[in-house]
């Protein structure tokens, strides 16, 4: 080994001084490794046609900040990013019981509060694909009525972290009914689980903006979301599928059932210039009593944890209604706040969920910034 380290050190010393002394093809070449990632990435994420892009762009889609509780369905222009700080509240004190509906709620074996924080920044890739990373922070504390001092019932740290894609290969037509189509694809790491942040009870950081996934799983969904203007409004709709990896504990084998979430949208902008408007959103979040790799359940999809006993069924079902408003500050700042209430269940936490978030736009090499 020694030996051969020896030998090899003639071509390192060749290598370097070759790089040193020729700067420029150096620079061309990793320019041209550019071009060729660039070219790769649309050769596999199908481009929308430049035509229909154009189109478009020139037709009514004032800039606002848009429903709250789903991925923006358009992408950022190439090379536009966009960071907006999200917070999320959860409070409740009752649950629905193991039928799906209004049902007759009961005491809630915890009683909880939440806090939940996200820091998503996107960037235009292309014009028809754009990449996501979203870093979050959740609070807790949590209460019952057989209080037990041993037991963990607050806590915060990192939560779970977020990568995924949306690729737009289909724009919408402003003169027909053809809507944008986008997918989505992601990955969600277990952060939380890596710094040893408490899960929160029920298993899941407050349904939001992304896809919800079970805390502390390493899972991946995919989506397809779509969106259709209607001067002066704007309809959009998605679903997501997720699924997690088997974990371990204790030597045991864990399955976690599979995820289906839901979205649906509408907005109504009152104002053009100002970015001013309100939304009615819908939101679904279901435990599935299957995996997609054909292995049993054997977790409850509303996990418990220390001090906090929770239902035992693998499924359950929770759908939200927020009314939410928006309003732009500035051609690169925009705003948007509201609240979710959760009227239907099964197996699931009935609660309030305030939140706001703030939209700071910038563009590529000094380009204004541009509605997608």
């Amino acid at each position: 080994m020694h030996c051969r380290a020896i030998r090899s050190l003639p071509l390192l010393l060749f290598v370097g001084v070759t790089l040193a002394l020729s700067p420029a093809p150096v620079l061309a070449d990793l320019d041209d490794v550019c071009l060729r990632c660039y070219n790769v990435l649309n050769t596999i994420f199908t481009p929308a046609p430049a035509e229909d892009i154009a189109k478009y762009r020139k037709s009514w889609n004032p800039f606002a900040a848009g429903p709250m509780l789903n991925p923006a369905i358009d992408i950022q222009p190439k090379g536009q990013t966009v960071i907006h700080p999200y917070f999320f509240g959860e409070t409740g004190h009752q649950r629905f019981g193991n039928s799906f509906g209004t049902g007759k709620l009961t005491d809630s074996p915890f009683h909880l509060n939440a806090n939940f924080f996200l820091l998503p920044y996107e960037y235009g890739i292309t014009d028809s694909l754009e990449g996501v990373v979203a870093l979050s922070w959740i609070d807790w504390f949590a209460t019952q009525q057989n209080f037990n001092s041993n037991d963990t019932h607050n806590a915060n740290g990192l939560g779970d972290t977020s990568l995924f894609l949306k690729h737009r290969p289909i724009v919408q037509d402003p003169d027909g009914w053809r809507p944008s189509v986008t997918f989505f694809h992601g990955l969600t790491l277990p952060s939380s689980q890596w710094e040893g942040t408490t899960p929160v009870p029920g298993g899941f950081a407050p349904i939001g903006r992304l896809p919800a996934t079970r805390f502390g799983d390493l899972s991946f969904t995919e989506g397809i979301m779509a969106r259709k203007n209607f001067k002066p409004f704007r309809v959009m709709g998605a679903i997501y599928y997720s699924y997690a990896t088997p974990g371990n504990t204790a030597g045991q084998n864990k399955y976690t059932s599979d995820l289906v979430n839901w979205r649906l949208m509408f907005e109504h902008v009152l104002d053009d210039s100002r970015g001013a408007g309100y939304m009615l959103e819908f939101v679904g979040l279901h435990g599935m009593a299957w995996r997609l790799d054909g292995h049993d359940v054997n977790v409850a999809a509303t996990a418990p944890v220390k001090g906090h006993p929770y239902s035992t069924s693998p499924t359950f079902s929770v759908v939200g209604v927020q009314p939410s408003f928006e309003y732009k500050f500035s051609n690169n700042i925009v705003f948007a706040g509201g609240v979710l209430f959760t009227p239907f269940g099964q197996n699931q936490i009935d609660a309030i969920y305030p939140n706001f978030t703030i939209y700071y736009y910038w563009g590529s090499k000094g380009r204004p910034v541009i509605m997608r």
